[in-house]
């Protein structure tokens, strides 16, 4: 394993922590879609089926079992722990539009027309786009609390340091996976913008206050208080 692989996982697993401790000290689901954190939990079942008949190393395994436990918790706590915060009224995503395509993809275009590799393959292209829900919540609404910024931008990373995995195993093992870094391309294209806003906000973050009563556009000003409104 590489060092873009390790990282990029530390900040997979670092994203869903910041998740389920969000929703577990505040009591409340709000701001986070619930149907983004479906498909994800659709994708670590798809993808990992094979962890009773594939061992490779206590570390994949280990990585497996803890994917797909804590996105069905984080489903769990959405739809019954918490369900009373949850914000179903912006949540409203169609994921079918998602759901059907790519797993028509993954029968379409695939390593090997197996069962599990279909299966595979359709996670890698679900995963790509199972972000939209939650960044098409936070379109609605118009702003994203801190914590749930934090973990679209640790997602952000773990796929950017994923594509420079990918570029080094090219160059040093000449692997090379094509539906794994299109999709990946894909995810990370998704989450650019998002980048740019995330960055500029932490920047205006430490602009001092306006004074009180600086009116823009008909209401008080404030450092960034655009920001989002923009995805």
């Amino acid at each position: 394993m590489n060092l873009f692989r390790f990282l990029g996982d530390l900040s997979h697993l670092l994203a869903i922590i910041l998740l389920l401790l969000k929703i577990w000290k505040s009591r409340s689901c709000a701001g986070i879609s619930g149907k983004s954190q479906v498909l994800f939990a659709v994708v670590f079942t798809a993808r990992y089926l094979d962890l009773f008949t594939n061992y490779i190393s206590l570390y994949n395994t280990c990585m497996k079992v803890v994917y797909i436990a804590c996105s069905f918790t984080t489903v769990w706590m959405i739809y019954s722990k918490f369900k009373a915060t949850y914000d179903g009224n912006h949540d409203t995503f169609r994921v079918e539009f998602l759901v059907v395509p790519t797993a028509v993809l993954a029968f379409l275009v695939n390593h090997d027309f197996t069962p599990l590799q279909i299966l595979w393959t359709f996670s890698i292209y679900l995963e790509s786009v199972a972000i939209l829900p939650q960044l098409f919540m936070v379109s609605k609404t118009g702003e994203a609390e801190t914590i749930t910024s934090h973990y679209l931008f640790a997602l952000g990373v773990y796929r950017t340091l994923y594509l420079f995995n990918w570029i080094w195993r090219y160059h040093f093992e000449g692997f090379f996976d094509l539906i794994a870094i299109v999709a990946g391309l894909v995810q990370t294209v998704l989450y650019c913008d998002f980048f740019y806003l995330y960055i500029t906000k932490a920047h205006l973050s430490w602009l001092p206050a306006p004074p009180a009563g600086f009116w823009v556009h008909g209401r008080p000003f404030s450092w960034g208080a655009q920001d989002l409104s923009c995805l």
